[in-house]
């Protein structure tokens, strides 16, 4: 197993669109990148912690690769928009990869390059590349939001919608109940 560590925003979200890839065997939601040791949600999301809301990967690397993880999280955030997803502003929720080795920091250096030389955004992606640290978990009722909370208002406003087009675009990438 190998592991892939991103902030993409709301870690509900993004927990969600990764727990469908085949080839991920868990995503945790937690936080990292910033200089306190074991925040908590109210202190994350107050944005005085210099934390990410982030997912922690395990993946299958005979399954799926870091590219193709890499590509899913390029194409189911906005990388172009300063410290803000949607209706989720603040450092907190930056565009982020936490790199685990110089492979992967190669590998995302290469890939962020060639996105912008293929002018696919207006503006220019301020995706960061952070070295990755600790990793804290975030509280139990985070974890697998949208599963247990799939009718509450922001899973139906904002997360069944990103859902859908991620469904809809990486057909390819689903894991299926064969």
């Amino acid at each position: 197993m190998k592991v892939a560590t991103f902030g993409n925003g709301c870690f509900w979200c993004t927990e969600a669109v990764f727990k469908e890839v085949k080839g991920v065997e868990s995503v945790t939601s937690g936080y990292t990148g910033g200089r306190v040791r074991n925040p908590n949600y109210r202190q994350v999301s107050a944005g005085v912690t210099g934390h990410a809301e982030a997912l922690r990967i395990e993946y299958d690397p005979q399954v799926i690769s870091y590219e193709e993880l890499l590509e899913i999280f390029w194409k189911t955030h906005d990388p172009t928009t300063l410290n803000r997803q949607g209706p989720d502003v603040g450092t907190q929720y930056r565009s982020a990869v936490f790199v685990h080795d110089d492979e992967q920091k190669r590998l995302v250096i290469e890939y962020k390059r060639k996105l912008d030389e293929a002018g696919i955004w207006d503006r220019p992606i301020v995706t960061t590349i952070e070295r990755a640290e600790e990793f804290y978990p975030a509280e139990d009722y985070h974890q697998d939001y949208f599963e247990l909370n799939p009718n509450a208002g922001y899973c139906r406003a904002v997360i069944v919608p990103k859902l859908e087009k991620f469904r809809e675009v990486f057909q390819d990438k689903l894991k299926t109940d064969e």
